[in-house]
């Protein structure tokens, strides 16, 4: 019993010091290239290349519309000769494009209003 005692405080003795620094030692400090920068502000702001302007469906060309995702020559046609549109859910609704396509430019797209 007690050299179970006698481990145990050996262990928390060790355990306490590493995380101590030797005695006139200081903390390493962040390289003069990259400033300190809170993580709360950084995870705060969106990266300026996540945003992106949206392409209106009512005026975007075809070659505009190709570039979306899953958008070929042939849905960029029957996108352009749907118009207009009053929101950019009619893609579905009129069976300009599928679902599944549409879910993947949703966040991409927008239907303007003249």
């Amino acid at each position: 019993m007690a050299r179970l005692i006698a481990l145990l405080i050996a262990l928390l003795l060790s355990a306490g010091g590493v995380g101590m620094l030797p005695a006139g030692a200081q903390p390493a400090k962040p390289a003069a290239s990259e400033p300190a920068k809170p993580a709360a502000k950084e995870a705060a702001k969106p990266a300026a290349k996540e945003r992106k302007a949206l392409l209106d469906i009512n005026s975007a060309s075809a070659d505009e519309l190709k570039a979306l995702p899953g958008i070929g020559d042939a849905y960029s046609k029957k996108i352009v000769d749907g118009r207009p549109y009053k929101a950019k859910d009619e893609l579905v609704e009129k069976k300009i494009i599928p679902k599944a396509t549409y879910d993947k430019i949703k966040n991409d797209i927008i239907a303007k209003q003249k």
